[in-house]
Parts: structure tokens; C-alpha cells; sequence
């Protein structure tokens, strides 16, 4: 596969997460692309940080600006296996990330089910693809929470 594709960059965000599933934590995972390499990674870590705020998102944006030194990424595309949040959103909005690209929608939680159809919350200028590697992230998902139950 090359390494320029969106399910490669879905694929990776989805190996952040397995570690999150193999951590006991909601199996969600994120990479952060820019200029075709992967600048940072993330996976929830809300149990293990004791912090409901440690998305796989957050992490990952955290991880970013701090290696690069700034705080807004424009040319940036964020991968995550799972629709983001509304919390995520405001800080994918605030960072004014250039593309997000999602696998699994999430009607409970996910950024759609706060806003009405016309509308984002994302900068204007971001662009949003979604439905990459669904079946594979909503799998994992899915299994997850089957094995809560």
C-alpha cells in the first residue's frame, strides 16, 4: 500500500487503537500527518490518566504542537478511527487543523448529534472525510464494548 493513502494513515491510527484496547481503555486512536509523515500519535488514556479529557485527539494535538513548536496546524491532517467529540472538536477547531478523517461515525457521542446538518464546528477552511477503514474501526469499537457487557 502506499504510504501516501488515507486508509494507510487509518490503519496507523487504528494500531494507537489497539493499544488503547489492550490498556482497557475505548479503543481510539489518532496520528497526525503533515507533508506525507506522521508527527504524532495518540490513544485514549482517560483511565490510565485518571483524566476524562485524555482523548486520543487531544494527545495527539498535544504531541504535535509541541514538536513543532506552534500551535495552529493548517497543513495538517488528524486520523482517528473514531467521530470526534464535541470537546475534541473545539480544540480541532482552535487549532485550525487542515483535514480530518475519521472511520467510525458515533451517533452517541460524536460531533453530528450537537449541531444541525449545515453547520460544523470546525474552522471554515477545514476539510472532513469520513468513513475510512469504517467497518475495521467500528469492529474494534463494537468488540470493546461486547466485552464489557
Amino acid at each position: 500500500m502506499h504510504p501516501e493513502t488515507h486508509e494507510y494513515y487509518m490503519q496507523q491510527a487504528l494500531k494507537e487503537a489497539q493499544l488503547a484496547f489492550e490498556a482497557d481503555e475505548v479503543p481510539v486512536g489518532a496520528v497526525v500527518v503533515l507533508n506525507n509523515k506522521i508527527i504524532s500519535r495518540g490513544h485514549n488514556q482517560v483511565e490510565l490518566l485518571n483524566d476524562s479529557t485524555a482523548h486520543a485527539e487531544i494527545l495527539a494535538l498535544t504531541s504535535a504542537y509541541s514538536s513543532l513548536g506552534s500551535k495552529y496546524l493548517p497543513e495538517a491532517t488528524l486520523y482517528v478511527t473514531l467521530e470526534p467529540c464535541l470537546m475534541c472538536s473545539g480544540a480541532l477547531y482552535w487549532g485550525k487543523i487542515g483535514c480530518i478523517v475519521y472511520g467510525a461515525s458515533d451517533e452517541k457521542n460524536g460531533f453530528r448529534k450537537h449541531i444541525k446538518a449545515e453547520q460544523s464546528p470546525f474552522h471554515p477552511k477545514t476539510e472532513i472525510i469520513s468513513g475510512i477503514l469504517q467497518d475495521e474501526c467500528t469492529w474494534l469499537m463494537r468488540n470493546f464494548f461486547q466485552l464489557k457487557r
